[in-house]
């Protein structure tokens, strides 16, 4: 009998658990591992914050949901990992030994890069807010719903190091869309500062036509922007900014004012993952070959935003390369099929596709874009617009709130619809 145990319970790894279950024999035992005792839906954060979903909406209590598939869990932080002993601690004083560790922690949000970045409650300086827990975004609207008695100016963007772009584009278009809505937006300026080369890169060298429509979107929608943008430090009402040119030198300096921010941190990988020998690279993000298998430890995989995946390409100010949810289904779907099959004595040689595939909302309409895969080339590139795109992401919501409380790994969309379209989780195994 095997003992697995999946640490981080979000996208990752809540779809990695069912389908572990699913493949897995019921003489091996799973357990999940989360720092918080529900399961928050991280895409609709941005509707959290100006007021358009409830708390209670996007979240699950974990428990119930994983207990009837068999599946054990704990709530509890993980503090330290002694891979060589294949030996977790966890804050509540409890230890597992384990055969297999899938890591799918999510990241460190690290606001203190910048010095004043971060809200109150993440142990930054209190100026800036984010929209990268269903707790920040909660905290944004409570300012929010302040800032809408005495409205200003608002800075919206990423900081130096960000990964993950498409939410910040996607909450300044729903923020413009609220402010249009309340008959606000005249008295708002919006300046969106990203460490961006340029407005659509998106951290991905761009996808399509990202570059020209995106611009046209912020032109319509009266905003300003300052990319390559090397944001130093934030002071109450104020956003210091280095912006630098294409060869990486000083082009200007603005001190940005605003009354309300959200700038996207930096991601580092968690330090109870990061501090273990040779696993992880210098930023605390694991070191994984093909297989989604550690290159340190043969019984360790990781999935999601906690790999290391090298930057695109590089740029005057460091962007890192995200990691959308499919793209994070791939990985899972990957590490599930090769841990079945060393435990059935064959070879562990599944690959995830690292296909991408982005719905972001914009208030009323919406932006989606594919690439296969996601690391170019791609065979597939493309970007689109619609109100499609709006009704689109709604759906998506439901779907797989509804997908976790089932626990179905990959129901019939996923694996009809998408696959008629040409995008599959996995590669044909070689």
């Amino acid at each position: 009998m095997a003992h697995i145990v999946i640490v981080g319970a979000g996208i990752g790894g809540m779809p990695a658990a069912y389908e572990m279950r699913e493949l897995l024999g019921k003489e091996h035992r799973i357990t999940v591992v989360n720092a918080t005792d529900y399961f928050q839906f991280v895409p609709s954060n941005p509707w959290i914050a100006v007021g358009w979903r409830q708390r209670e909406e996007i979240t699950l209590p974990i428990a119930p949901y994983l207990e009837r598939k068999g599946i054990g869990f704990i709530a509890s932080a993980a503090t330290a990992l002694d891979a060589a002993a294949s030996k977790l601690t966890l804050a509540n004083g409890q230890t597992l030994d384990y055969d297999y560790l899938v890591l799918t922690t999510g990241p460190k949000l690290s606001f203190a890069e910048v010095p004043g970045a971060g809200p109150v409650s993440a142990g930054g300086g209190g100026f800036t807010h984010s929209i990268c827990s269903v707790d920040h975004a909660q905290e944004f609207w409570a300012d929010y719903e302040n800032f809408l008695q005495n409205p200003g100016p608002v800075v919206i963007g990423a900081m130096p190091g960000a990964s993950c772009f498409g939410p910040a584009y996607e909450f300044a278009f729903i923020l413009d869309t609220d402010l249009r809505k309340r008959k606000l937006r005249h008295k708002v300026p919006i300046t969106y500062v990203t460490s961006e080369p340029y407005i659509g890169h998106l951290g991905l060298g761009g996808v399509g036509d990202s570059k020209s429509m995106l611009e046209s979107e912020m032109r319509n929608r009266d905003m300003k922007w300052i990319t390559n943008a090397k944001t130093t430090r934030v002071e109450q009402g104020k956003l210091f900014v280095t912006q630098l040119d294409d060869l990486g030198q000083v082009y200007k300096e603005h001190e940005v004012p605003f009354q309300l921010s959200m700038m996207l941190p930096a991601f580092k990988g968690v330090d109870a993952i990061a501090a273990v020998p040779n696993l992880c690279n210098p930023r605390g993000f694991v070191l994984i070959d093909e297989y989604q298998r550690s290159k340190a430890y043969r019984n360790i995989f990781s999935a999601g935003v906690c790999v290391a995946i090298p930057p695109v390409e590089t740029t005057p100010v460091p962007t890192g390369t995200p990691k959308t949810g499919y793209m994070i289904e791939s990985m899972v779907g990957a590490i599930a099929h090769n841990i079945a099959d060393e435990l059935a004595g064959k070879p562990a040689l599944a690959k995830g596709t690292w296909n991408a595939i982005c719905l972001a909302d914009m208030g009323d309409t919406g932006a989606a874009f594919v690439a296969l895969p996601q690391i170019p080339p791609r065979n597939v590139n493309w970007f689109k617009k619609g109100k499609w795109v709006h009704l689109a992401k709604i759906a998506f919501e439901k779907y797989f709130l509804r997908k976790i409380r089932k626990g179905n790994s990959e129901p019939v969309y996923e694996k009809y619809v998408l696959k008629a379209l040409g995008i599959v989780r996995l590669t044909e195994k070689n």
